[in-house]
């Protein structure tokens, strides 16, 4: 792993990431999962329901 250089007179700042309850305990399910069985768990990802599209308003 490399260090990142910072270009002069700028500071880069690395927070770290805020994960909801749900997401910190997937992680936890996926470690727990690989190191048991040392197979990566395969999730099913869900589709997004699409919204339907406003419709373009144009004056007469």
């Amino acid at each position: 792993m490399k260090l990142a250089i910072e270009p002069k007179e700028i500071d880069l700042v690395v927070e770290p990431h805020k994960y909801t309850k749900s997401d910190t305990e997937l992680m936890s399910k996926i470690i727990r999962h690989y190191n048991s069985t040392g197979e990566l768990l395969i999730l099913k990802k869900t589709k997004a329901e699409s919204k339907p599209k406003k419709e373009l308003i144009t004056k007469p």
